[in-house]
């Protein structure tokens, strides 16, 4: 809501994000819709969520989780809203691994499937957002599990 707002736009509904994903959804054969800020974060003054637009589409949702101290409350937190609105998560991602993880970072691999409820499938390198798309997809695969696509082992 508040980024819409700022821009001066309406803010996106729940079924835009569905209708948008399934014409997508013909054209590829993987859909990965994202929503930053969290599962939570209301898009509009209805309180409608990523959580709708995941119900609307029938999708499951891949947690992404931070690294770093607190990431154990937050993930779990989150799966609980998710399995509290019906929606199914095959697992979790670090979304941003640091090149030179501190003791909590190292800690909340061993830890992260428990608060989750499901398992780690990846770990995805802090930075990596910036590459080059080529590099990107060519180095895409070392982050993710078989799972997802990758060759990463836990």
């Amino acid at each position: 809501a508040t980024a819409a707002r700022r821009a001066g736009l309406p803010p996106v509904r729940p079924h835009e994000i569905a209708d948008a994903a399934e014409k997508l959804a013909t054209e590829h054969d993987l859909v990965l819709v994202e929503g930053a800020g969290g599962l939570l974060v209301r898009f509009d003054e209805t309180g409608a969520t990523l959580a709708d637009a995941a119900k609307a589409l029938g999708a499951p949702m891949l947690m992404v989780a931070q690294a770093g101290l607190g990431t154990l409350n937050a993930t779990a937190l989150t799966a609980l809203a998710l399995r509290t609105a019906g929606i199914d998560t095959p697992g979790v991602v670090i979304g941003s691994w640091p090149a030179e993880p501190d003791l909590a970072s190292r800690c909340n691999l061993a830890d992260l499937p428990e608060s989750a409820g499901a398992p780690l499938l990846g770990l995805v390198p802090a930075g990596s957002g910036a590459l080059p798309p080529a590099r990107f997809r060519a180095e895409a695969a070392g982050w993710l599990a078989p799972r997802l696509g990758g060759t990463w082992q836990n």
